[in-house]
This record gives C-alpha cells, sequence and structure tokens, in this order.
C-alpha cells in the first residue's frame, strides 16, 4: 500500500493518544478488512517484511528501516516468514500481538522523549488501556462491543455457579461500572489449565474449576463429566491432587 504520512513528533498526553489510535485503526484494517491484501504481501520469499501502522490511518507492509537506532521503535521483523509454516488465524494472532506491543512501545517512546512524568504516563497508559487491543478486535473479543452468550453457555454446562467465576478473577481491570455492564462478555478471556485454549462460545462446552488452585478446565481435558462433577463437592484438578499427595505427612 502507500506509505504512511511524513513522521510528526506529538508532544502532549493528547497528541500521543491521537497517534496511538491513528496507528492502532491501521493495523486492525490489515489484519481484518484488508486480510487478504495483507496476506499476499507477506511473501516468505521476501526479505524481512516489517507491518507499520501510519499515523494518517493506513497500514504498509515493508522492509525495516535502516538507520540505527530508528528514528521510532520498529514493528516486529521478519512477520513474512512464518506465514505458510502456521494456520493462517494462529499467524494473524501472532502479528496482532506483536503489533500490540510495538503501538505501546511507539506511544511511550513519545512519553519519554517529550518528558512526561508519572502523572502523564499514569494518564497515558489509562486511555490506551480503555480501548480493546489489537488482538481483542481481531478475534472477536472487545468487551466495549455487543455481549455474546458465553456466559450462558458456560452457566448451563458447568458446575460452579457463574458468579463465582467473576471473583477468582479479581485482576480484571474495569471500574465497578465497567463490571456491571460488562459481566456477561468475560469468558472469552478463560483459558483452560490443562490445553490452554480459550474458552468457545459456539461449542457447548463443559468446563469445571478446581477449588484449590482456582483454574479452569475443559471436563474433556481432566476427564470429568458434567454427571460426574454433580457429585463432586470439591474438585481438584490432577496438579493440586498430586501436590497433595507428594507432601511429606
Amino acid at each position: 500500500m502507500d506509505g504512511g504520512a511524513p513522521q510528526y513528533n506529538p508532544r502532549t498526553v493528547e497528541e500521543v493518544f491521537g497517534d496511538y489510535k491513528a496507528r492502532r485503526a491501521a493495523l486492525i484494517k490489515a489484519l481484518t478488512t484488508d486480510v487478504d491484501e495483507f496476506f499476499q504481501q507477506c511473501d516468505p520469499e521476501k526479505e524481512n517484511l516489517c507491518l507499520y501502522g501510519h499515523p494518517n490511518e493506513q497500514w504498509e507492509v515493508n522492509l525495516p528501516a535502516e538507520e540505527v537506532p530508528p528514528e521510532i521503535p520498529e514493528p516486529a521483523l521478519g512477520i513474512n516468514f512464518a506465514r505458510d509454516g502456521m494456520q493462517e488465524k494462529d499467524w494473524l494472532a501472532l502479528v496482532a500481538v506483536h503489533s500490540d506491543a510495538w503501538l505501546l512501545a511507539v506511544a511511550f517512546y513519545f512519553g519519554a522523549r517529550f518528558g512526561f512524568d508519572k502523572v502523564g504516563r499514569k494518564r497515558l497508559f489509562s486511555m490506551i488501556n480503555d480501548l480493546p487491543t489489537v488482538y481483542e478486535v481481531m478475534n472477536g473479543k472487545n468487551k466495549a462491543g455487543t455481549s455474546n452468550n458465553h456466559h450462558s453457555t458456560k452457566s448451563k454446562s458447568n458446575s460452579k455457579k457463574p458468579s463465582e467465576f467473576q471473583s477468582k478473577y479479581p485482576n480484571e481491570d474495569h471500574t465497578k461500572e465497567e463490571e456491571e455492564g460488562l459481566a456477561e462478555d468475560d469468558h472469552g478471556e478463560t483459558l483452560c489449565g490443562a490445553c490452554g485454549e480459550n474458552y468457545a462460545a459456539d461449542a457447548d462446552e463443559f468446563w469445571i474449576c478446581c477449588d484449590v488452585c482456582e483454574k479452569w478446565f475443559h471436563g474433556n481435558c481432566v476427564k470429568i463429566t458434567p454427571a460426574r462433577a454433580e457429585h463432586i463437592k470439591q474438585y481438584k484438578c490432577p496438579s493440586c491432587s498430586s501436590n497433595k499427595r507428594s507432601r511429606p505427612s
């Protein structure tokens, strides 16, 4: 694609945040609406390529900057090499995660360059953190979006009460008001403690929570059926069970 606008130096927290939002919009466009074109441009036969998001909301796949050190932090190098060695969805997710890291690096580079103090840095991060990441948007995990049926699906198939799920994840960074409005959308971030896979909204999966380590597991991964779970008063995952047995008496 046509390259971005000339580089400029945002000097205030608001300007840096505006720069972040524009670059983020460009990257989201590359990984969603323009994904076919982006895929084609990342030819593994070419040299090391990077995905750039520019302040004019345009994206670009190009070689890295030649100058050392570069004017601003550079994106992940060589994203094209892994394109054909992974499933497309996994490859795009990997690029999205690296893109999120790059966006933060650029924003806080400007913050350091123009001397943002502790209050300014905290304010900048708070503004950035209020937006879903590129990865979340690309995977449909935008918590600010419409509600989904994660909660109802899980409550049907899990022997634990849905309310317990909320209390077991206190590190969700929401205000009280946000928690009240977004409680139905938290399950997409759940990872199975055995296989590491996400909770799937489109599958009526049975999950169970360990009462010791408070991790969640696919029933299939820990060989627990819904019927069996109904008769378990306190469930301990295989890891917690083995730890208990190995303790000296």
